[in-house]
């Protein structure tokens, strides 16, 4: 990879991190489903006027946006709400990478090896640690939803695999259309005219820059950057990058929102990458140093 698309890929890792600690700003003044569906509605429009619909069905835009905005990021954002930090958040989305590996398993009848079991073994191992946290930081209601929220992010990875879609950044523009109104349904459902009185009557500046900083540079300018690197190098050289997510996730915590990184914190962290490392590129890497054993 080329010097100046690896900082480019980084950079956008760092986006994505520190993107956890922006959505927590943001909803210090708005409601967590009110938030998202903002996001998305400012994903789809205008944009979507400008881009051509992708050439796959109905039902696979439709049910992406549905699981994509609500299940994942819905979820998310409530998680960060109900008391999870930014940076353990960001850790702990990792664990979609392990869901989506089982669901593939079980909707493509792709057979797991040892490695991706024992990767997933090591991460589960990491998830341990996160429980023993007391410094405030981790709540179990927070942690629970923000695993649903990766369970929803590997349902997501499903559908755009099975709609067989290469145009990812219209797939992405048109899906975001169909998050909006039900979130905001949902929220009117759960909390009344509660959350929307006070959008408009506490929303900040925080909120409104959380808001652009989660469409722009986070979703818009980072799928596009992303899928174009994904589409001029090799999987196996773009993928492993995305790992320094939730290290990005978690210096973002510390520096906007001073939270503490204890032993605890930096082993849960080293577990569940370790683990994601195995599962991901265990047997790659040990065909690699197999190779180089006998040259």
């Amino acid at each position: 990879m080329k010097l100046h698309h690896l900082l480019l890929a980084i950079l956008i890792t760092a986006i994505w991190g520190v993107n956890f600690s922006v959505i927590k700003l943001g909803l210090s003044s708005v409601d967590p489903l009110i938030l998202a569906g903002i996001r998305f509605t400012l994903c789809a429009l205008p944009t979507l006027f400008f881009i051509k619909k992708p050439d796959v069905a109905w039902r696979y835009i439709i049910s992406y946006g549905l699981v994509f905005g609500i299940g994942l990021w819905g979820l998310v954002n409530l998680g960060i709400k109900a008391g999870l930090s930014a940076g353990i958040a960001s850790l702990l989305l990792q664990f979609s990478a392990f869901f989506t590996l089982l669901l593939g398993s079980l909707v493509f009848k792709e057979r797991l090896n040892r490695y991706q079991i024992a990767g997933f073994t090591v991460a589960c191992s990491g998830l341990m640690c996160i429980v023993f946290i007391t410094d405030g930081s981790v709540t179990l209601t927070g942690t629970l939803l923000v695993l649903a929220g990766a369970i929803a992010w590997s349902i997501a990875n499903i559908i755009n695999k099975h709609s067989g879609t290469t145009q990812i950044f219209s797939f992405l523009v048109w899906s975001s259309a169909f998050s909006p109104i039900p979130l905001f349904v949902l929220d009117w459902l759960v909390n009344g005219s509660n959350g929307y009185a006070a959008l408009v009557t506490h929303i900040d500046y925080r909120a409104v820059l959380s808001i652009l900083f989660q469409v722009y540079p986070n979703t818009l300018f980072g799928y596009w950057v992303w899928n174009s690197l994904l589409k001029r190098y090799p999987l196996s050289t773009v993928a492993p990058l995305s790992l320094l997510v939730p290290v990005f996730g978690i210096l973002g915590s510390m520096a906007i929102f001073g939270e503490n990184i204890s032993w605890i914190k930096i082993l849960a962290l080293l577990l569940i990458i370790s683990g994601l490392i195995t599962g991901l590129y265990g047997q790659r890497l040990t065909r690699f140093l197999r190779e180089k054993a006998l040259v």
